[in-house]
């Protein structure tokens, strides 16, 4: 299949095209500014479903706060999520910290140029590997995401639903046929600089595009019908109602979320399924479930917030203890002490109805 998709298709001229388009227009990226493979490893984390103009501040502050491999291998969780607060699926930034500390252990705090040792690592599968390897170390190995697939399902008018894992496959197999061998490292930011500014999910740029002559969708007029994607199940919506407790000398209950799952060791304040209970039995189970006896005051406000597979709709309510927390979850903190700790987003929002 892969040699009848690339029947007639002029690879060496694609490549010629390709480079010389990102020498000339490359995005002035901070991780570029060098091919140190801990800095490329840190932001292809980072980037995973992560905008490019969100990620470069965070970027930015992680590395000056962590520098080295070394430097963040030595870090406390809690420091690393802090730093990490705000970016969303907290699972890279604690599986990126597991795989520092091994290459540290194993490898000196050198990062592996082998591919093989690459992908051993935890958070690192296919298309990190392909991005290290190429970008740092300038191997010729694919790395395809999904602006990845939709330059090539529009070059080389692949019509596979890129939804299933099977067509990713399809097109890895299809780049690593394409890839300069000369410049693996130019031509994978090339495809992702392409896909970013150029060859876009909507309107795609095509009289800007330099590979416009390379391209079948183009030539078709029907390249804004691809890539072919099959609609991602619908998000489960989950009420909640969250509660922000401060006793007399207003110190602040917050929780920590378990070790495993979603925002897994973040930090939040109080928060219960309302499927769970009414509002009317709140006090009572706050007592029962924590050990901490509650006066429920005023709902503060409402927020929404949307993950990739769940909806959390809370309200939020202000309420009063006279207690002091024995729960091993719950800590008991002056209010200006909040923000030594980790919070996800919707409780960060929560902090502004505090009194």
């Amino acid at each position: 299949m892969i040699e009848k998709l690339l029947d007639g298709f002029e690879t060496t001229r694609f490549q010629h095209d390709l480079i010389e388009w990102y020498e000339n227009n490359k995005r002035d990226l901070p991780w570029r500014k060098n091919q140190d493979p801990y800095k490329i490893w840190v932001s292809e984390i980072m980037l995973q479903q992560t905008q490019v103009d969100t990620v470069i501040p965070y970027f930015q502050r992680f590395i000056k706060q962590f520098p080295t491999p070394q430097a963040l291998a030595l870090a406390e969780e809690q420091d690393v999520l802090k730093a990490w607060e705000g970016l969303g699926y907290y699972s890279r930034a604690r599986n990126l910290h597991t795989a520092v500390k091994e290459v540290v252990a194993r490898y000196n705090g050198r990062v592996p140029n082998d591919s093989k040792q690459l992908l051993k690592l935890k958070g690192i599968g296919p298309y990190t590997k392909g991005a290290i390897m190429s970008i740092a170390f300038n191997e010729p190995y694919p790395a395809v995401d999904g602006n990845v697939m939709r330059v090539f399902s529009r070059v080389l008018k692949i019509e596979d639903d890129i939804a299933q894992a099977k067509t990713r496959r399809l097109f890895e197999r299809v780049v690593a046929k394409i890839i300069s061998t000369e410049n693996p490292s130019a031509f994978n930011q090339g495809i992702m600089d392409l896909g970013a500014t150029i060859c876009t999910p909507k309107s795609p740029q095509c009289l800007l595009c330099p590979v416009q002559s390379h391209c079948r969708a183009f030539s078709e007029g029907i390249e804004e019908w691809l890539p072919v994607k099959s609609k991602a199940k619908k998000q489960k919506r989950i009420p909640y109602i969250s509660l922000l407790i401060q006793d007399k000398q207003g110190h602040v209950v917050i929780e920590k979320r378990p070790n495993e799952g979603l925002l897994a060791n973040l930090w939040q304040f109080p928060m219960v399924p309302i499927k769970e209970i009414e509002i009317k039995h709140l006090e009572n189970y706050i007592s029962s479930e924590y050990g901490l006896n509650i006066r429920l005051g005023n709902k503060q406000g409402q927020l929404r917030h949307v993950f990739s597979h769940i909806i959390w709709d809370i309200e939020v309510f202000h309420a009063t203890t006279t207690d002091k927390v024995t729960d091993k979850r719950l800590k008991q903190i002056p209010k200006d002490a909040l923000d030594t700790y980790p919070f996800p987003v919707p409780h960060q929002k929560m902090m502004s109805h505090l009194s």
